[in-house]
């Protein structure tokens, strides 16, 4: 057969918008089995077979317009039916449903097809194309049926108008990212000159240099970034097929779909939460049988959720099946030979749980095409780390499992804390970092001690395990600040610290855990551009790449989570727990959050979620600048919004010129959503600190969330929004538009 050559660009144009109209078309499908005949939704899926055809028209494709010809002809029937119908309650026939998804699926390989070779194949699709031909013969393809609405947020249709947008080739914009990474680097080591030279213009000029970067760089971010639900759309359909398949009654709900992330991060994530999502069906949701019999609706729930906090992307996966059994998980790794009976009998049931996440665990007895091989779970743990995320489990038996991931937004540019390390520099990424803790030597003396061989610090009503980088890397410098450090973090002969020496924490959570990094000295925050380490060091597993300081020095960055692994950060929490009392009584099952303490105005205490809270810092008064009416301060290439708390809670509706003032402000940097950054200005900073809130108040007045008894003292929490709309709400719509 002689097929004609077809221009390279036109076929890339046709299989973008057939795959485009595709997952459309198949979002629009389980659309309608679940609620009732929309039409528009019909409509729409006429439409995009029709525009599939169309565009076969132009090409020498004669199997895919014929099949797009018979589906539009079916979707043609069903719109005539429903048109003629005065009965708005009907739905479609599960027979038509199973034909058109199976429609989907076949013209989805002729596009796989014609994308590989620019041809259709052999492949006969004449008795599919017999199937939707006698559908559009029979009397009746839809009828009547009182449905339940599906709960999902994620809209099925897509109703922005196609002149707002153009389509560009990722590889360009990969490339883009690259210029602005060269640039951010480049604008470190000019901002470094800027504080060597001393030149009150340059000065300026390296800060509006600074400013501009950042926006550029924020921009060209926001070019990469899609919202979540580009892997969720595809969920649906995946979830009515192994439901089908295993004889079991599932819905879904989704909500978030519209958070978004730096596109290398959606394809590193897509494989693992289509694993958990299959997980959840296979091995949570239960048989329409058993759920009744447990008192439970026929129809099985799972729920997908995602929102920002603290800087991170939050994904929540779970449903409402049987949950896990800790003690039936130990005795199941001890069949398959993964611990041993004294091994399970110390384990707490949260460690029992961990237990999925073991190569080679399985809880499924036989072997099928879904699960049993004990392949799976260690994997999806495996590929979050290697994007600097976490998964974390929670279970309870009867009731249902969830699964947390916490996945950074981006993998290219990102927030790092330079410290050093044995005379040598290294960074840490920003999202890793829980707390910055100095030390003097007395405090040192009287915080840190050696609890059954494992070196700890007491932070608050915790003990954290130390380890000391320099032992870790291995550096003996006698420059270095190590000799109390090191004997510290000595597991062999543990002393306690000596008193001519202060200590440097970084307190960093890694998976599951906390633990506290031992270092020289801490410098500043300071955006870095990752880049991979040559082959030559892939055996470093510690870091995670590297990058160029202002100064023009390579700093590596380290991978806090193989960092845990190599100083087995998990053998020693387990040590810590095994000698705690009540290690293996459940905890309590009251949420606790963790809670940033102040004075404000008039010795008031007041509190913010630290959730919510980015940044503590001290700046002298003359630091502040004004923009129109609106006092400022610029942080790390930002500039960022002051809100002096005087002016909410007393007032003072006069603010006065901060630049004037002698004193040294303390600020709190507060981010109330994903765009939008403020600096608050309080009296005192006190502490942060965990409560569980279990004594809560009413708002005493405006700006304020509620009240709430914290170490005995009555204490406000703020509502960072309300707080904002008070002194000027154009912010919060500014940061809305972003």
């Amino acid at each position: 057969m002689d097929v004609p050559e077809l221009d390279d660009d036109d076929i890339q144009a046709f299989l973008i918008e057939s795959y485009e109209n595709l997952e459309q078309i198949e979002r629009d499908i389980i659309n309608l089995e679940k609620t009732s005949v929309n039409k528009e939704t019909i409509e729409r899926i006429y439409r995009s077979l029709h525009t599939l055809k169309g565009n076969c028209g132009f090409l020498p494709f004669p199997k895919l317009e014929s099949l797009a010809h018979a589906g539009e002809s079916l979707l043609s029937q069903l719109r005539e039916q429903r048109k003629n119908s005065e009965d708005s309650n009907f739905q479609v026939t599960p027979q038509i449903i199973s034909t058109l998804l199976k429609t989907v699926d076949t013209i989805r390989q002729i596009l796989t097809q014609i994308k590989a070779t620019k041809y259709e194949g052999e492949k006969d699709y004449s008795s599919l194309i017999k199937s939707l031909t006698q559908l559009q013969e029979t009397q009746q393809i839809i009828f009547t049926s009182p449905v339940q609405q599906i709960n999902e947020s994620l809209d099925t249709s897509t109703n922005t108008s196609d002149s707002a947008y153009i389509r560009v080739n990722v590889s360009l914009l990969d490339q883009m990212m690259n210029l602005v990474g060269e640039l951010v680097l480049t604008r470190n080591q000019v901002m470094g000159f800027a504080d060597r030279l001393k030149d009150s213009n340059f000065a300026t000029t390296c800060q509006r240099l600074s400013l501009i970067t950042s926006q550029l760089q924020e921009g060209v971010m926001k070019t990469r970034l899609q919202p979540i639900s580009t892997i969720w759309q595809k969920f649906p359909r995946i979830i009515r097929d192994l439901a089908i398949a295993n004889g079991k009654q599932v819905e879904v709900e989704m909500q978030g779909g519209d958070t978004e992330l730096d596109k290398s991060i959606i394809e590193a994530i897509k494989d693992p939460l289509t694993h958990l999502v299959r997980n959840c069906i296979d091995h949570g949701i239960e048989s329409p049988s058993d759920r009744i019999a447990s008192g439970k609706p026929t129809t099985g729930k799972i729920f997908l959720k995602a929102f920002y906090e603290n800087g991170k992307v939050n994904l929540e996966i779970g449903d409402d099946g049987h949950g896990l059994t800790p003690a039936q998980l130990k005795a199941r790794a001890q069949q398959q030979g993964l611990i041993t009976p004294a091994q399970a009998a110390q384990m707490s049931d949260t460690e029992a749980i961990d237990l999925i996440f073991l190569p080679g665990f399985s809880t499924t007895e036989q072997v099928t095409n879904l699960s049993g091989r004990g392949v799976g779970m260690d994997i999806v743990k495996n590929n979050i780390d290697k994007i600097n995320g976490t998964i974390e489990l929670n279970s309870q038996p009867g009731k249902g499992t969830t699964f947390k991931l916490k996945i950074p937004l981006t993998l290219t540019i990102l927030p790092a804390l330079i410290i050093t390390s044995g005379n040598e520099r290294y960074t840490i990424p920003q999202t890793n970092l829980q707390e910055l803790v100095r030390l003097e030597p007395e405090q040192a003396i009287t915080s840190i001690e050696v609890f059954y061989d494992v070196p700890v610090y007491h932070l608050r009503d915790n003990l954290i395990p130390l380890i000391n980088l320099n032992q870790i890397l291995q550096f003996n410098s006698q420059e270095s600040t190590v000799h109390s450090q090191q004997s510290i973090v000595n597991s062999q002969n543990p002393p306690l610290p000596t008193q001519n020496s202060a200590l440097n924490l970084v307190i960093i959570q890694a998976d599951n855990y906390q633990f506290g990094l031992v270092v020289d000295t801490i410098e500043d925050i300071q955006d870095i551009v990752v880049k991979p380490l040559g082959k030559q060091l892939k055996f470093l597993s510690i870091f995670a790449g590297a990058t160029i300081l202002g100064d023009g020095t390579v700093a590596l960055v380290i991978d806090v989570v193989n960092l845990a692994k190599l100083a087995g950060v998990e053998a020693k929490y387990k040590q810590i727990l095994s000698r705690l009392p009540d290690a293996n009584t459940p905890q309590e099952t009251q949420e606790r959050q963790m809670i940033l303490l102040f004075i404000g105005p008039q010795n008031a205490p007041m509190g913010i979620p630290l959730a919510n809270t980015y940044r503590l810092e001290k700046i002298p008064a003359s630091a502040v600048e004004k923009v129109g009416n609106q006092q400022v301060m610029r942080s790390y290439g930002q500039i960022i919004p002051l809100i002096d708390l005087k002016q909410v809670f007393q007032n003072d509706t006069n603010q006065p010129d901060l630049a004037t003032q002698t004193d040294t402000l303390q600020i709190v940097i507060v981010s109330p959503n994903s765009q939008l950054s403020v600096a608050l200005i309080v009296e005192q900073i006190l502490d942060i600190v965990e409560e569980s809130l279990t004594v809560k108040g009413i708002p005493s007045r405006p700006g304020v969330m509620f009240c709430a008894v914290i170490q005995g003292q009555i204490t406000e929490i703020l509502d960072i929004e309300a707080v904002i709309r008070i002194t000027n709400p154009y912010l919060l719509s500014v940061g809305d538009r972003e």
